[in-house]
């Protein structure tokens, strides 16, 4: 049985950038991969899925776990509280499952100031006006929600430099291909592939011990 830990692969970006389609589009196409779920107080919208996309929960609720110290980290994004599970999270890592997250900027600062073993993936948009165009086209917030979030990006995208890589999603199949060479790569690291290779060293151990012993007859 493997003692690998799994991987854990943070997604962030602007809001509206398409982080959430990557992660679950990559998640279809990569196997061994789990998605890590948060909580919010955010408002469900119509086409999201309780314990799918998120974990929907009263501020009341979502403050009782921050108390009792059960989220990983937490973070209030547009009047919104949203937060990690840090039992379910260590339970998938623990177990060797490799774990990805989409997250705010601000999430993902604190993510990778865990001792965790992580990847970071920053997803920018192709320009700020293809930016304003998805948000609008999403029509899930007010006018001046929009402008919050769009003045907010143009903070967020300034912090690309503290991420292990950058796609920019422009193109969606091509930024999804970026994203799963980047977790294919990573889980083919030298350090996490030790106890395959040494499997494969056997192999020639053991021939070279029989050739030995054939030769000595």
């Amino acid at each position: 049985m493997s003692s690998k830990r799994g991987l854990l692969f943070i997604v962030s970006g602007p809001s509206g950038v398409g982080k959430s389609t990557l992660v679950a589009r990559v998640i279809a196409r990569v196997p061994d991969l789990v998605y890590s779920v948060s909580y919010t107080t955010r408002p469900q919208r119509p086409t999201e899925i309780e314990g799918r996309d998120y974990h929907f929960v009263s501020r009341r609720e979502f403050e009782r776990m921050r108390e009792a110290g059960e989220l990983i980290e937490w973070a209030e994004v547009y009047g919104h509280l949203y937060g990690r599970s840090h039992a379910a999270l260590e339970r998938e890592l623990a177990a060797g499952r490799d774990v990805i997250l989409s997250i705010d900027v601000q999430g993902a600062a604190a993510f990778r100031r865990l001792p965790l073993e992580s990847v970071s993936i920053f997803v920018l948009p192709p320009s700020f006006e293809v930016l304003a165009e998805r948000l609008r086209a999403r029509a899930t917030e007010l006018s001046r929600s929009l402008e919050q979030r769009l003045a907010i990006a143009r903070e967020e995208v300034q912090h690309y430099r503290d991420f292990d890589y950058v796609i920019i999603n422009d193109r969606l199949e091509e930024a999804l291909a970026l994203l799963e060479a980047i977790i294919l790569a990573e889980r083919h690291r030298r350090h996490r592939v030790e106890e395959e290779v040494h499997a494969v060293l056997r192999t020639f151990a053991s021939t070279a011990e029989a050739r030995d012993r054939t030769e000595s007859v």
